[in-house]
């Protein structure tokens, strides 16, 4: 049985708002769900939920009670509460009417899975929230075998992140490490490192892709380090034939992704 609550002073209401900060979620090693989409995802994909807040006056459809249901049945607890709250509690301007807080706890690089000729997306100091969501969501449409986040400069489960990542952060294993880490790791195991860049001349599409890759992209503003153009296995470029000079991370990343699947028959 969900319990009501009607007032935004309620010490649970407060809680919920006190993981807007970064730092209490990673104290607590929780995030927050927000969205039909994002919430059914994550359940179906065994994240254990702690508690949920739902507004049905905000419901977009008739399938919420069901889920909330269901995520009742895991051993969270549920609160229904009235569509002020629940905006309260909301990062989107539109709310669904659902938000949740789940377990999630960072990894680093020894629970990343290692597989013949596997496929890995390596992000270095990604910046927008949105940018690293995208990357999770395109790493999951190629069934990549991992995303290796390195020297991080935004929060892994902002629920920005999540959002964009559509749920993808759920599907796909991800670790965090440095940049050092990372490249000592993908040598360890002969995976060979592709750094995008655009001061090369191999063109993206004429670089073998099918045996075990890691695919290397680095921040809005900057690009990748000088450390990943100097210790990368091979330096590839995406063409430009406009009068700009770079991609989006997120677009770069998903062409390069894309690229690799082609080349292993979509596999």
């Amino acid at each position: 049985m969900s319990t009501l609550i009607t007032s935004a002073q309620n010490p649970r209401v407060k809680h919920a708002c006190s993981l807007r900060e970064r730092r209490e979620r990673d104290r607590e090693k929780v995030t927050v769900l927000e969205g039909y989409r994002e919430l059914s995802r994550a359940l179906a994909l065994g994240i254990r939920f702690r508690e949920c807040f739902f507004a049905p006056e905000l419901f977009l459809g008739e399938n919420e009670p069901a889920l909330i249901e269901e995520i009742e049945k895991s051993g969270a607890e549920t609160f229904q509460t009235t569509g002020t709250i629940l905006r309260k509690l909301a990062y989107r301007e539109r709310p669904e009417g659902l938000i949740a807080v789940v377990e999630m706890e960072k990894k680093g690089l020894e629970s990343m899975p290692v597989v013949p000729n596997g496929l890995y997306l390596v992000a270095e100091t990604i910046e927008k929230p949105g940018n690293l969501g995208s990357i999770l969501r395109s790493a999951d449409a190629v069934n990549a075998t991992g995303v290796i986040i390195c020297n991080r400069q935004t929060d892994l489960f902002n629920p920005n992140v999540i959002r964009a990542s559509t749920g993808a952060i759920f599907s796909v294993p991800v670790a965090e490490c440095t940049s050092e880490e990372a490249v000592s790791w993908l040598k360890a195991h002969s995976i060979r490192s592709l750094a995008a860049t655009p001061h090369t001349d191999l063109i993206y599409t004429e670089n073998d892709m099918t045996g075990p890759t890691a695919i290397v992209v680095g921040a809005e503003q900057y690009g990748l380090s000088e450390y990943w153009l100097k210790h990368a296995d091979v330096q590839v470029v995406i063409p430009m034939l406009g009068k700009m000079d770079s991609l989006n991370v997120a677009t770069a990343a998903t062409l390069l992704l894309y690229e690799a699947a082609r080349q292993r028959n979509w596999k």
